[in-house]
């Protein structure tokens, strides 16, 4: 496995391999890698010839008083259980070498950003399109893996590839989960004994509510209260929104006819938690989105 830091570097490596015409799988990463990154990067070695993942922790989608300077990082694991995985290329660029300058242009989304995690993080995801643009240019990937459990950043990523025309699939993956069900995150290092504990309760609370519509309730505001009942009852944290809306617009819905994303996020102490199904308008769960 090739370690690359540089961006030049990175794209002559890339251009050699597209003269060779071969498929191209990406995996971006912010590091600190868990068994939902490394599915991830399976699966892109089994559907492509190359493997490239990126580890960078992109300053312009935290805000002010969000967690930067506390994110996780070991990049001596991480390196191991990329090549371990069968990454052919890891790109670990610096900011200073993503950034070299203040950025000129300014990349902003429209629609599917003003709910869920959208809707207490502004300009967050104006950060994850300006570095995904980045990267996909630099990488030129065949295919892009993302994990469902950031479904927003999963429907933003489908909006930007679509209407900026990148060449390329996305592929969303399931999420990973604990033997107790609480999805897999890197912020999980975070939370507190008894936090960890109710933490599977953002789960089982979705579970609840995906119960009520493979009953036949097509009511997205019982289906939310069955939810919050769920989540509020068993946890200590406080909850930041749950949410039923269409997928991938993420579109408020007046009844359930359509595929529609649950979601709930819920702030610990030290962690803030995502959990979301996507579903099938019999209540279904879809564990593939492409």
């Amino acid at each position: 496995m090739q370690v690359i830091r540089s961006v030049n570097t990175m794209s002559e490596i890339i251009q050699k391999y597209h003269l060779q015409h071969k498929q191209i799988g990406f995996v971006a990463t912010m590091g600190f890698l868990h068994e939902g990154h490394l599915q991830l990067m399976k699966e892109a070695k089994k559907e492509n010839a190359i493997v490239v993942a990126s580890i960078f922790v992109n300053p312009l989608q935290f805000g002010p008083n969000e967690d930067f300077e506390k994110y996780p990082r070991d990049e001596q694991s991480d390196t191991l259980l990329a090549e371990k995985t069968g990454v052919d290329v890891l790109f670990i660029p610096t900011v200073k070498e993503m950034y070299p300058h203040a950025m000129l242009i300014h990349m902003s989304i429209r629609e599917r950003v003003n709910v869920l995690c959208g809707h207490s993080r502004p300009g967050h995801f104006d950060g994850v399109l300006t570095v995904l643009t980045k990267l996909f240019h630099i990488i030129r990937p065949t295919k892009v893996y993302f994990g469902l459990k950031d479904a927003q950043q999963v429907a933003v990523v489908d909006a930007l590839i679509q209407d900026l025309n990148f060449p390329m699939e996305l592929v969303g993956l399931p999420t990973v989960r604990e033997k107790d069900g609480l999805a897999k995150s890197s912020r999980n290092v975070n939370l507190k004994e008894h936090e960890r504990r109710e933490a599977v309760w953002i789960y089982k609370g979705l579970l609840a509510g995906q119960q009520l519509l493979l009953k036949g309730e097509g009511n997205p505001a019982l289906i939310i209260k069955e939810v919050t009942q769920t989540v509020e009852k068993h946890i200590s944290g406080k909850i930041d929104y749950i949410e039923l809306l269409s997928y991938p617009a993420l579109k408020p819905v007046s009844t359930i006819n359509q595929q529609v994303i649950l979601a709930a996020a819920v702030y610990f102490d030290e962690a803030r938690l995502i959990d979301n199904l996507i579903l099938h308008p019999n209540g279904k769960i879809i564990n593939r989105y492409n």
